[in-house]
């Protein structure tokens, strides 16, 4: 399991990531948003959200372009809202490296502006503000048969959310962001990658009938390596780490497939596929 002393083995760096013991090639197909969209963009650095394991600022930390306390005072890119967009062939992931928050909303809707523009495709993947997805919903209406939201729910328990992902909205507001979006006549769907907890199956429930496209799922990926980066050494993380990652151990994620792969809503992230032996 994940101890404190877990950075003392001989290690690889993939994706800028520390890890130890671990297939390069498996960490390829597993990490990066390929399976969502062939393309990505961001015009923030660093995240408010602040999420204890996220990659983003594992990738930072490591290649010394933030620390872990600077990383959730969030910067705008130099001169990215005159960066050009063209027509690409397949769709954007707006944003992959940060989120959209209040403070910086102004921005995130310029540069989705810009995006879309061109007639490009855009998959806005958001811990979900409220206010923020109404802006969005208000602002890029003409673009709405372009956008495909995606929001990020990894446990209906808002104290899960809290712990894990400590500035970012609790259950009840990223449910009602999900239900307004949809009232809106936007195209929904849902990632609960990582899964916080082992009640997934409540978050599925509650955001089912809101969904238009897909509810995704998938596990914790180097949960103790990201949390190493980011300094979330804590005995508390420790502990919850620990029993995340018991949690999602193969035998359940085999009955978590067992129980959903019948279901047309629910797609399975590349970490669960590699356990019940789907292709990536």
């Amino acid at each position: 399991m994940y101890t404190q002393d877990c950075q003392e083995v001989s290690k690889q760096v993939v994706c800028g990531i520390e890890l130890a013991g671990v297939d390069p090639k498996v960490i390829k197909s597993i990490f990066g948003t390929r399976q969502w969209a062939p393309y990505s963009e961001n015009c923030m650095v660093g995240c408010a959200h602040d999420c204890r394991y996220c990659y983003a600022k594992a990738n930072a930390i490591q290649y010394k372009r933030s620390t872990p306390q600077d990383w959730k005072n969030e910067k705008l890119r130099p001169n990215i809202l005159q960066k050009k967009f063209h027509k690409r062939d397949g769709v954007i992931m707006v944003p992959s490296s940060h989120d959209v928050t209040p403070a910086h909303l102004s921005e995130c809707l310029a540069f989705l502006k810009n995006v879309l523009s061109p007639g490009n495709e855009v998959l806005i993947v958001t811990k979900p503000h409220l206010d923020c997805v109404r802006a969005i919903c208000s602002e890029l209406a003409c673009y709405k048969d372009k956008i495909l939201f995606r929001f990020t729910i990894g446990s209906s328990h808002s104290s899960t959310l809290k712990f894990w992902e400590p500035n970012a909205p609790d259950f009840p507001e990223r449910l009602e962001s999900l239900k307004y979006a949809f009232s809106e006549g936007y195209q929904t769907s849902v990632s609960s990658e990582p899964m916080l907890d082992d009640n997934i199956g409540d978050v599925i429930n509650q955001v089912s009938p809101f969904v238009t496209d897909k509810i995704w799922l998938g596990k914790a990926n180097l949960l103790p390596s990201r949390l190493a980066l980011n300094r979330e050494n804590d005995p508390a993380t420790i502990q919850k780490a620990n029993e995340l990652i018991g949690w999602q151990k193969d035998e359940n994620m085999k009955q978590l497939y067992s129980k959903y792969k019948d279901n047309p809503q629910i797609e399975w992230k590349a970490s669960i596929k590699k356990v019940v032996g789907l292709n990536i």
